[in-house]
C-alpha cells in the first residue's frame, strides 16, 4: 500500500559515497565500503548481528536468532537494495541499508554496541546516502523511536526532517536529489 509521505523540498547534502576511511573517536581506523556480495562479508555481518544486544533492536530488526538473521540479510542483500558496511579490520562494526519502498527508500542503520558513540554512525549514514545519490535515489525515509534522542539528533544533523510524529515512533525523511536526473 502506498502511503502519502511528506518529503522536504530542499535537497540535503552533499554526501560522499563509499569507500571512505576515517579514525573514529576511539582511535580505530574504520573503512566504509559498499557491500561486495562476498561470502566473507555476509558471514562477518551475520556474526555482527548475532552479537547485537537485544536492547538495541527496534521494530523487530535486526532479528535475534541465526536463521532469521540470515533470512533478513538475504532480503537486504538483493540487487534492489543498497548496503554499506563499516569495517574495523576484518570486523564488521556497522551496517546501513536502503530498501526500495514505492517511490522512495527506507533506511535502516545498525552499529555494534562497542562501536557506538564513536562517530561511526554519522560516517556510515553519509556514505550510504552518497551511495544512494550515485545510484539515483531521490527520497529516503526512516522511523525512529521518539525516545531515542541520540539517533534523532544524528538524523537531524545529517539533514532528515520529521514528517510524522503521531505515534511512539517518529518518521523522518530526506531528499537526496531534485528528481531531475531521472533514470539513474
Amino acid at each position: 500500500m502506498s502511503r502519502d509521505r511528506r518529503f522536504p523540498d530542499e535537497v540535503a547534502g552533499p554526501f560522499e559515497g563509499p569507500p571512505r576511511r576515517f579514525e573514529d573517536r576511539e582511535g580505530r581506523e574504520i573503512e566504509i565500503r559498499a557491500h561486495d556480495g562476498s561470502e566473507r562479508e555476509y558471514e562477518a555481518l551475520a556474526a555482527m548481528y548475532d552479537e547485537f544486544d537485544p536492547a538495541d533492536r527496534a521494530q523487530g530488526i535486526p532479528p535475534s536468532d541465526e536463521r532469521r538473521i540470515r533470512e533478513w540479510l538475504d532480503n537486504v542483500f538483493c540487487d534492489a537494495c543498497l548496503n554499506v558496511v563499516a569495517w574495523d579490520g576484518d570486523t564488521a562494526a556497522g551496517h546501513a541499508t536502503l530498501v526500495p519502498d514505492d517511490d522512495a527508500h527506507e533506511l535502516a542503520i545498525f552499529v555494534l554496541q562497542e562501536y557506538q558513540e564513536a562517530g561511526i554512525g554519522t560516517h556510515l549514514m553519509e556514505a550510504l546516502l552518497g551511495h544512494g545519490v550515485e545510484s539515483g535515489v531521490e527520497k529516503v525515509w526512516l522511523t525512529v523511536e521518539r525516545w531515542n534522542q541520540p539517533a534523532v539528533g544524528l538524523y537531524k544533523k545529517i539533514g532528515f526532517e520529521i514528517c510524522d510524529s503521531e505515534s511512539f515512533e517518529m518518521e523522518m525523511a530526506i531528499r537526496l536529489t531534485d528528481g531531475s536526473d531521472e533514470g539513474g
